[in-house]
C-alpha cells in the first residue's frame, strides 16, 4: 500500500479522477514482453505528486516494489511459451489456477501498478466533467457521494489490496480486491484504482 504524506487529506483517493480515460491501456506488445517485463515508465517525474505522495515513496514503491514484481514475472516465464505473452494474457491464463498462483500474482501486480501510476497526474483531482461526471451522478447520485463511498471502501480494506472504480454494464461501481487480484481477471473494465 502507498504511504501518503501525513499532511495529505483523505480525499487523495479522488485526486486523479479527471485524468483517467475510458480507454486506458497499459499492455505490453509481444515483442516488449519477450525482452522482459518492466514497469511502464512513469508519466511524470518522481517528485511530481508531492505533497500528496513524496518522491521517496514513489522511488521505493515504483523503483523497488513494482519493479520487483516485473523482475519476478520475467523470471517465471523466461524460456517458456509464456515469455512472449502480454500481461493481460498472462493474467487471463493464470487466474483461478492453483498451479499458477505466482504467475497470476506477479502479472496482476505489474498490471495493477502500471494502471495505478497512469491514473494520476500532478495537480490532478477535482470534479470530473463530461461523460464521467454524468455516469458518476447516475451511479452514485453526486460526486460527493461517490467520493464518500470510494474513500469508505478504500479505508475498509483489510491488509494489502486495491480499490477500483469500474464500469458495470452502463453504470459505475466501486469494488475492492485483495492482494494481487484485479478486475480484468474477471473481464471487468477498471477506470481508476487506489493501492
Amino acid at each position: 500500500m502507498i504511504k501518503l504524506n501525513q499532511k495529505a487529506p483523505v480525499t487523495f483517493a479522488i485526486l486523479f479522477l479527471t485524468t483517467v480515460l475510458f480507454t486506458n491501456s497499459v499492455s505490453l506488445s509481444a515483442q516488449e514482453a519477450a525482452a522482459g517485463y518492466k514497469p511502464a515508465p512513469l508519466p511524470y517525474a518522481e517528485n511530481a505528486l508531492e505533497p500528496i505522495i513524496t518522491e521517496k515513496t514513489v522511488q521505493f514503491h515504483y523503483g523497488k516494489h513494482h519493479k520487483g514484481y516485473a523482475d519476478k514475472l520475467t523470471d517465471l516465464v523466461k524460456g517458456t511459451p509464456l515469455a512472449d505473452k502480454k500481461i493481460e494474457e498472462l493474467i487471463t491464463l493464470s487466474a483461478d489456477q492453483a498451479d499458477k498462483v505466482a504467475l497470476f500474482n506477479n502479472a496482476a501486480q505489474v498490471w495493477n501498478h502500471d494502471f495505478f501510476w497512469a491514473s494520476m497526474k500532478p495537480a490532478g483531482g477535482g470534479a470530473p466533467t463530461g461523460r464521467l461526471a454524468d455516469m458518476i451522478k447516475e451511479s452514485f447520485g453526486s460526486f460527493d457521494e461517490f467520493k464518500k463511498q470510494f474513500i469508505d471502501t478504500a479505508t475498509s480494506q483489510f491488509g494489502s489490496g486495491w480499490t477500483w472504480l469500474v464500469v458495470d454494464g452502463k453504470s459505475l461501481k466501486i469494488i475492492k480486491t485483495g492482494n494481487a487480484d484485479t478486475p480484468i481477471a474477471k473481464g471487468i473494465k477498471p477506470l481508476i484504482c487506489l493501492d
